[in-house]
């Protein structure tokens, strides 16, 4: 296996961009339990919850998170914690109104009882309804009766982190635009699920997502006896080499990777040690255990695909807000914030071209450009968002994993390849010792051509846009790239050109589309 060398920006190795198996199947090695810091946690296989994994971010010294926008004055909106004491003054009204309008069924059956029997079975089928189509509700959409990710949860968990901020015990560079000036305002919940947090927000004027995997600050664990003795007032100050040290021991507890000092700079920005210590150490110590703003910390300035960290409040950072994607869109990913909005048959098929070449791009860039493979093992539109040039990002990576994690998940005791694979990131059982590989057998690519590809160009040729045979051609490279043709469902890596095959082909789509508008 490659070693880093600290200091190194890129170091090319030779990888394999192709694939293999068609559906993702999951075994024993999604039965995980790693009692690290950052690793996996228990989880049952069958289940379409997300273990809450660590991320493997590699990046070299020298990458700096971007400096936060030019200060603001202060908004004319009320803050987070204002609105959410406007919000508990009218609870009470509410609930009076609520109770004096509450008739339910019961109301009904009164008035039905006296007219007889007859009544009361058509007040008793008219309860069974209401009850049958609340039960058809729940199980259609369990987020329309879930009170999970509302807008007043969601100013609870800010009202609270400013409170904290308020108090000394955390700090950021966000705290005082959301708590003070009101310059970053709550606007929607996007997503909750066992503690993680998605908001959506505006920071002076600007669209952004605030992310944490715990809501409540005191769910990460402390710092320990060394931070704990610095932490109190008065106590002694912890030296930068004591802390660089922790920090690199909870990055390789969650990267599984050896990292120099210097590679650890941009997990928090130069200059933000200030009078605020204490806060700030608990704040960083909270992010820290975070392995998606680990990843996308140490990926800031050298990766295009991810995401950029704007800056943090407590254990709350904000990151770029972009339009996820979703099969519910024709072409997976909305279109209409694209530079030039494309229209009609050509301008929608050259999108698309663009966003197939943007993805090997991602694919190429993520296998090549560090000195670990980086692995993503949940591949669907939903992680992944466009930017207006159509350049493919990745959003969401709580299932990305650098090369020696990987290895990590994938070696398990196993009787058959079925024990091996863990979400989209297979490999193959050895029976002589009833235990799995810990080489991935498929690749990215591979995953992107069978979850992403598949869709855009194996379904009925779309009118005249592309001409037939260069549609026939991308079906076919789209074919033998996610799926070898493999009997008896082993898998098999693709040719090893498959890649430069689907290269060659879209950016021929793309001169045939552009040589079509002139």
């Amino acid at each position: 296996m490659p070693r880093f060398i600290p200091g190194e920006r890129f170091w090319l190795s030779s990888t394999d961009t192709s694939g293999a198996s068609k559906q993702p199947r999951r075994g024993r090695a999604e039965r995980l339990r790693l009692s690290s810091p950052g690793s996996l946690r228990s989880w049952r296989p069958g289940s379409k919850d997300k273990p809450r994994t660590g991320q493997h971010a590699l990046a070299p010294a020298g990458a700096h998170r971007q400096p936060a926008a030019p200060s603001a004055g202060p908004g004319q909106g009320p803050s987070v914690v204002q609105q959410e004491e406007a919000k508990l003054q009218g609870r009470e009204e509410t609930a009076q109104a609520g109770a004096a309008g509450a008739q339910g069924p019961g109301g009904e059956c009164r008035r039905c009882g006296r007219g007889g029997r007859g009544a009361l079975l058509a007040c008793a089928a008219w309860t069974a309804g209401w009850a049958l189509a609340a039960a058809l509700l729940l199980r259609a959409h369990p987020a329309a009766l879930s009170a999970r990710c509302t807008d007043e949860g969601s100013r609870r968990t800010l009202a609270a982190l400013c409170r904290d901020y308020r108090a000394g015990a955390l700090a950021g560079e966000l705290c005082e635009d959301l708590c003070v000036a009101g310059t970053l305002l709550y606007r929607r919940c996007l997503h909750y699920d066992r503690g993680k947090k998605v908001l959506q927000a505006d920071w002076r004027g600007r669209p952004v997502v605030l992310k944490s995997k715990e809501e409540a600050f005191s769910r990460f664990q402390p710092l320990g006896p060394l931070g704990a003795a610095a932490d109190e007032e008065g106590g002694p100050e912890l030296p930068e080499a004591e802390l660089l040290l922790l920090l690199a021991g909870e990055v390789r507890n969650a990267l599984g990777l050896e990292l120099a000092n210097g590679s650890l700079g941009p997990l928090w920005p130069a200059g933000w040690w200030g009078q605020r210590r204490r806060g700030q150490l608990a704040s960083l110590w909270a992010l820290v255990q975070q392995e998606e703003f680990v990843l996308f910390s140490l990926l800031q300035g050298l990766s295009r695909h991810a995401l950029p960290v704007l800056g943090s409040c407590g254990h709350f950072y904000a990151v770029e807000y972009l339009a996820a994607g979703s099969p519910h869109h024709r072409a997976l990913f909305p279109l209409d914030q694209a530079a030039g909005a494309p229209r009609g048959g050509r301008g929608q098929a050259k999108a698309v071209s663009d966003m197939a070449l943007s993805f090997l791009d991602m694919v190429s860039h993520f296998d090549n450009d560090f000195s670990h493979r980086l692995h993503l093992c949940d591949v669907k539109p939903e992680n992944f968002a466009i930017r207006s040039d159509l350049t493919v990002v990745a959003i969401d990576v709580d299932m990305a994993f650098f090369e020696p994690k990987m290895r990590e998940i994938l070696e398990q005791n196993c009787t058959g390849d079925e024990d091996c694979n863990f979400f989209d990131c297979f490999s193959k059982c050895d029976l002589r010792v009833n235990k799995c590989g810990a080489q991935r057998v498929n690749s990215n690519l591979q995953v992107i051509c069978d979850k992403i590809f598949r869709h855009w160009f194996s379904s009925t040729p779309r009118r005249a846009a592309i001409s037939f045979p260069l549609q026939r051609q991308l079906r076919e490279a789209v074919q033998e790239c996610a799926d070898p043709g493999v009997p008896s469902g082993s898998t098999q890596i693709a040719a090893p050109g498959v890649f430069w095959k689907l290269q060659r082909l879209l950016r021929a789509t793309r001169r045939e589309l552009q040589g079509a508008e002139k």
